[in-house]
């Protein structure tokens, strides 16, 4: 069988990370939407996504089709739904279409189809702040995943463990001198990460593949630090999805980074309102602020995005793709994609000097900046130019 995952009907509330990457491509847990399903269904997958990024993403599409609503992560339930789909069978959450069948070509009419209910509680990412609200569970999930019948890399006896049942070490990771309690979840150790001496860790936590827990760092889970990425200071229920830097002290607390971010020393986020009240979020459907029906709300930002030393954050601040912010003060709590500046104002950060810092940044990691990239971030500049004030 043929596996397509679709954006589905909450791509646009999970602006600004999907401007850049299919819903699929959404880190949570300590892998990808994608290669959740992936690894699960035993298969490699492909996209239906927004036209400006299928070169990037294409379709592969076969005689015989499943195609499954990336915003719904893989569930025992959901998985057996999935595989024992039929022709002209769909399953339904709601108003929600979470997969159907469909042959090569065909003209899909959701009214002859026959609709199966989706079995079980669903577990959707449907809005940017699930992505770290959902963290914990989706930690569990993968942890299981990946070490079932598997059998950790040692722990170094210079550590402080507590459950070391509940920790797994990838083979060519490093981890000395560092506290690792999980006690309230399970702690993953990708494989050639490191943790360096003095960090203070609580479950549940997933440091990925090659990222850097930076010396004394502290913190609290559910937290997943992705490939590639290095982490100092104090952070508390973040999502990074990868390759971006929080490398020094300072506060990031119930937030999400996209790809190829970097926070300056000592930045520092809100994520709780003087007066305890709702946080709202900016929601690029709306054009306004959203409620969230949380009380711990932080940052969200998009791939590209950077921040000078000492820079500030609100509460529910979102920043877009490829901005940079600097200066003293907090900046708005909405900050378009290719914006300059800061609390002082904005211009515009001209995609000819954003694509110079990308290749830049890409190549230290041995990764192109590629055609296809920049025509994503040249779609992304021209589709959201009317929140911009030069």
């Amino acid at each position: 069988m043929n596996y397509i995952l679709f954006d589905g009907s909450s791509r646009n509330q999970l602006l600004p990370f999907t401007f850049t990457r299919p819903v699929a491509d959404i880190r949570i847990g300590i892998l990808s939407i994608r290669e959740k399903w992936e690894k699960l269904l035993g298969t490699t997958t492909s996209t239906v996504t927004e036209d400006y990024l299928a070169n990037k993403w294409p379709m592969v599409e076969l005689e015989k089709n499943v195609m499954i609503n990336a915003s719904f992560l893989p569930t025992p339930e959901l998985l057996f739904q999935v595989e024992n789909l039929g022709e002209n069978e769909a399953i339904f959450f709601e108003e929600d279409i979470v997969a159907f069948y469909a042959l090569e070509d065909q003209e899909v009419d959701f009214s002859t189809y026959l609709a199966l209910e989706l079995e079980g509680d669903p577990f959707q990412i449907a809005h940017t702040w699930d992505i770290f609200s959902r963290n914990a569970e989706a930690i569990a999930a993968d942890f299981e995943l990946l070490t079932r019948d598997r059998e950790s890399q040692p722990i170094p006896v210079s550590n402080n463990v507590i459950h070391p049942e509940n920790i797994f070490i990838e083979e060519g990771a490093t981890v000395e001198f560092a506290s690792l309690n999980a006690s309230a979840g399970p702690i993953y150790i990708g494989a050639d990460s490191e943790i360096m001496e003095g960090s203070l860790v609580r479950g549940p936590f997933a440091l990925c593949e090659h990222a850097t827990l930076k010396l004394g760092a502290k913190v609290y889970g559910p937290t997943t630090i992705g490939p590639h990425s290095k982490v100092g200071g104090e952070v508390n229920n973040v999502v990074i999805f990868g390759y971006s830097n929080k490398g020094h002290d300072g506060f990031l607390g119930n937030s999400v980074l996209g790809e190829w971010c970097n926070l300056g020393a000592d930045t520092n986020n809100s994520n709780l309102k003087n007066n305890y009240a709702e946080v709202r979020l900016w929601d690029y459907e709306t054009e306004g602020f959203a409620k969230t029906g949380l009380q711990f709300c932080g940052l969200m930002m998009g791939d590209h995005s950077k921040c000078g030393i000492n820079t500030m954050f609100n509460t529910g601040t979102v920043v877009g793709v490829s901005s940079n912010i600097f200066g003293s003060g907090f900046p708005r709590n909405f900050i378009p994609s290719f914006s300059w500046g800061g609390s002082a104002g904005m211009t515009t950060y001209k995609t000819s000097k954003a694509f110079e810092v990308a290749e830049i940044v890409m190549q230290r990691r041995g990764i192109e900046f590629s055609e296809d990239d920049k025509e994503i971030l040249e779609h992304v500049f021209e589709e959201t130019k009317k929140w911009r004030r030069d």
